[in-house]
This record gives C-alpha cells, structure tokens and sequence, in this order.
C-alpha cells in the first residue's frame, strides 16, 4: 500500500516516519551488521539501530493510544473535560506533536543499544528539544525541520566523548548542512538532508583508516542515511530516487570487513557496558570523567534525570561501580567482544549444551524475576512504563540455548511483541509456543504445570490451560484523573483491576484489595495467590490471608514478594 505523505511535521508525521524508519532498518539491518568495523567489528550496529528505534515506536504507538482511551472517556462523559486534559492535544484531538517527539525521543533513550543506537537516541532527543519548544504548536514547517536536524546534530557530538570524523556524527552534520535553507515545505528539507548524508556517507572511507582497509561506508552513518530516507518516504510518500544507499565493499576481492580489522580490535577494550542512570547533572558531569579515565567510545545522552551510558573497558565492574556512584543504574548490559555474549552483570556462564526446551518469561519485578528463575525460567525484567522489544526477547531466548522454547509475555499490551519475537526464532530453527499471558499471576500458574519430559504439544496445551483458569487482578494507585469503567477516579485513589478492567475504586488499599478479592472468588476457586509489591503495606498479606481462611474454605494462599512490580498487588485465583 502506498504511504500516504504527510505536509507538515505533526505527530502523525512523527509516527509516519517512526513505523517507516522501523520497516527500512528491518529491511536493511542485515547489511549494516556485515560492514560493521568501527569502532569494534561485532557486526551488530543494524541489529541495535533497529532495537533503539523498536523502542521509539512502541513510545509513540502508546502515546497515540492513550489519546484514544482519553477520547473515549470524553465522549462517555463530555461534562467532566477535566478527565481528558492528562496530555495535550491538537487540534484534531490526537497527541501534540511536543507528545509525539517527546515520546519518540524517550523511547530511543530507555531502548538504545550499541555506540551507534545510543548516538541515533541523542539525535532523536536533540530534534525534540527544538520541535517541542512550542507545546502549542501543532505542527511545524520546512525551516522547523531544519533547525531540529542541526540541534540534533549539535548535540550528538556533544554527547560523544571524543568525536571522530567518518562516522554517523560526520553523516548527521552533513545532513543539518544540506537541510539549512533548503526550503519552507518539509520534503524539500528531507529530501536535502537526505542527499547531504548519503554524500557524506560515500566519503567516509577516506576519512577513517578501518574503513578503507575494510572498503565499507561506515555503518552508523548508513544506519542514519537509512532513517533519513525514511523521513523523505513520510512527506513524500514514496523512497528517494537517489538510489541504493552505499555500502558495498569498495575493494580487497569480497574479504570478510569484520575479519580485515580483526588484528586492531584485539588491542581494544574487551568489554561494553551499557546501563540507564537516574542521576543528577552534575553526578553525569563527574561520571563523565571518570569513564573517559576507563575506557573509550563513551557517549551519555539523555536529560531530566535520565540517561544512558554507553563506554568501551577493561574493566567492565568499575564502569558500574562509577554509574552506582552516580545515581541509580539499572538496566545494566555487559558485552565481551570476545565471545559476543550479551548478559547482564554477573559471572561469566560457559558454554552450555543446548537444552531440549525452556520457557522465557517477562515479568515486572525483581522478585517475580527470582521466584521464575527459580522455578527454571529464563526471565526478562520489564520495569514499569519500559516495555521490552521484540529484539530484547529474541536475545533472552537465545540465553535460554534451547531446542524448544515457551514465551510467556504475562502483559496484554506485550503479546504482539512477544509473536514478533517468536516468528524471528522461528526462522532460527528454534521452535517456539507463545502462551497469551495476561499477567504474572496467570505465568506463575502455567510454570506450575511445565513438563519438560512432555512432548512439546501435550507441555504447551498443559501451560495455556492451567493460564486460562486463572484469573487475574491487580491493585494499583491512580496517577491522574481520569474515566474507567468504575467511574472517574481521581490522582491517588486506589483502584482494583480484574481480568484488566477497573472494578474497584477506593481509598483504602486494604479495603480496595478485598473487595477484589471476594469479587474474584464468588466464582469460584481452589488456589489465591497474592503478589506483594515493595510499596504494599507491610500488614496487606497477613489481612488477605486471613479473610481467605476465615470465609472460603478449602481454599489455600501463596504468597510472593515480586520487588518493584509497578502494581501494589497482583492476585490470581485458579
């Protein structure tokens, strides 16, 4: 189906460009990991450029959803505007485009991998704090664009410790040359930006020793020319005509460009530690510093609080214990160049047999992650509001080394994620089932009655049964006001979710998590189980317990502390 082209730079525009920039990087991935030679040749840089803007869709995609739950409240009750006003709208009562840019660029922040993916984030956020100045403009023009791709461009290389010419850096500043003064209408900038770094890109060969002695184009900046292609496509509604973006070896008789530039990359880093801080300005300032000290590579970007660190050392724990120092780290990534292992912090593990089968599990706090992994599971943590990619379960998969694997998403809003991810295994040659679960609670259920021994069939009909006869809830705090299907609830009122409804609204946790809980058993059941998050009150499990006990017989209580969990409560009753 023909795109259809977008006039100004909009949300719509922002998510246009989102889902195409998505398309072509799958499309492309591949070839930009085979020329993958700086500033490490792991042959990954299209696989994380893919991953980051897979996170920056998903941001958008939720912002345009929670417009539409927001425009449906509106409509159930047009006398309370007031529960419609969480987030701007334009005039057409979709998402501003300050959202959708804001949304885009938080997205690439929280979900960028790799040297290349973390600087494509900074890019995104630098075209933000320009096209998200004015939040009651609409939409911008060709003169906006432009100015967002030079602020984007600016503060990349700001980011960047040590900038180096010949790279996705050199290609960005090409564009934001190309694109100043091109024209009022956005296709004339992004077709300019668009040439101004495909001829950049072509000239990076001479401008960087690693890719001339591989005879490739650098692959960050084919990565950048590929979105900006995707930029064209969004106002224009077709790809450029320019032709095919360059990356083909140049010379040396179709050597492999990795094994070319094997020799200089033994005398680099052996490790590259990427992580999320929470941390203030000047704790990043510090902390700069100090792994400029440690390693190279190193690119911070973000803001407000948040960011993403991105360092190349030896010593792969004391850029962690610098990040500790700093602020909050999670979401640590650890990669060994040698080996080409991505883990998280912690020892080593060697090499293994391929197991006949495993489940992966997303779960949403630490605990829940501890109690899966202890019941077999290989486990993704997905802390609140930072769903995980596609990309992410495909790698938690093949950490699980398994002949046959299980996916249990245990997140509605994750089940599309989770098929992307099975498909791509698939075409791996490892067979994969995925179970629609909808919450932790129904993964607990279905990991109770896992049989690796079973035939893989007969095992996955087991799982999504035991899943399907459990029903799940969940007790939570309000964030803002706002219509459910319990009525309006306001900030800090608690509500009680069943089956992913609200039913309860409340002003008392323990009052709130009874009446879901006698709700839920009217109907029924033989086993509760409660999930406790770290902000429950300390006294909730004892008070459920004992309700259970004195008004259900023959009904038995698990109870589990899942961490921060997001929810103050997760009940299941099978």
């Amino acid at each position: 189906m023909a795109q259809v082209p977008q006039r100004f730079f909009d949300a719509l525009a922002v998510r246009t460009w989102c889902g195409l920039s998505l398309r072509a990087l799958g499309r492309a991935r591949e070839d930009i990991d085979a020329i993958n030679v700086y500033p490490v040749a792991d042959g990954d840089t299209g696989t994380n450029l893919y991953l980051t803007v897979e996170s920056a869709v998903a941001a958008v995609e939720a912002v345009f959803a929670a417009h539409e739950v927001d425009a449906g409240a509106g409509d159930a009750d047009t006398r309370d505007a007031d529960t419609r006003d969480a987030v701007t709208r334009d005039a057409d009562g979709g998402p501003s485009l300050a959202d959708a840019v804001g949304a885009m660029a938080h997205g690439a922040l929280i979900g960028a991998r790799g040297n290349s993916g973390t600087i494509l984030a900074q890019l995104l956020r630098g075209m933000a704090q320009v096209l998200a100045a004015r939040s009651d403009a609409p939409h911008t023009g060709g003169p906006g664009l432009g100015l967002a791709l030079r602020h984007a461009a600016e503060s990349a290389r700001q980011a960047v410790a040590h900038p180096v010419e010949g790279t996705v850096l050199t290609v960005a500043s090409a564009a934001a040359d190309a694109a100043d003064g091109a024209g009022d209408h956005c296709a004339e900038v992004a077709l300019a930006a668009y040439e101004g770094a495909r001829a950049a890109l072509a000239a990076t060969p001479g401008q960087l020793p690693a890719l001339e002695r591989a005879g490739v184009v650098d692959a960050g900046g084919h990565g950048l020319v590929t979105v900006l292609a995707a930029l064209v496509e969004t106002f224009t509604g077709r790809t450029p005509e320019a032709g095919a973006v360059p990356h083909a070896r140049v010379g040396h008789g179709g050597a492999d460009p990795a094994a070319e530039c094997a020799t200089a990359d033994e005398d680099g880093p052996a490790f590259e530690v990427i992580y999320l801080l929470e941390a203030g300005d000047a704790a990043v300032a510090r902390l700069r510093q100090r792994l400029d000290a440690l390693g190279d590579s190193l690119v911070v970007v973000g803001g407000d609080g948040l960011w993403n660190v991105h360092v190349h050392v030896d010593d792969a724990g004391a850029a962690v214990e610098a990040g500790v120092e700093a602020g909050r780290p999670y979401r640590i990534r650890i990669t060994h160049f040698g080996h080409g292992d991505v883990h998280t912090t912690g020892a080593e593990r060697p090499p293994r047999e391929r197991a006949q089968r495993a489940v992966v599990a997303v779960v949403p706090g630490e605990g829940l992650a501890d109690l899966y992994a202890g019941a077999g599971a290989t486990t993704l943590l997905a802390r609140p509001g930072e769903p995980p990619a596609s990309g992410e379960l495909v790698q938690a998969v093949r950490r699980a080394h398994a002949r046959e694997v299980v996916l249990l998403p245990n997140d509605a809003e994750l089940r599309h994620t989770a098929a992307a991810a099975a498909e791509q295994v698939r075409a791996e040659g490892i067979r994969a089932a995925l179970i629609p679960t909808r919450s932790a609670v129904q993964g607990i259920a279905a990991l109770a009655v896992h049989e690796a021994d079973r035939r893989f069939d007969e095992d996955v009909v087991a799982m999504t049964s035991a899943a399907g006869a459990t029903r799940h809830a969940e007790v939570t705090v309000a964030e803002r006001r706002s219509w459910t299907t319990a009525g309006i609830c306001q900030a800090g009122d608690v509500l009680g979710l069943i089956d992913g409804d609200v039913a309860v609204i409340g002003p008392d946790v323990s009052r709130v998590a009874a009446t879901v809980l006698d709700r839920m058993l009217s109907a029924g059941g033989e086993l509760v189980t409660l999930v406790l998050g770290d902000e429950a009150p300390p006294a909730l499990a004892d008070q459920l317990e004992a309700r259970v006990r004195e008004a259900y017989l023959a009904v038995d209580t698990a109870v589990y502390r899942g961490g921060r969990q997001g929810a103050l409560l997760l009940v299941g009753v099978e």
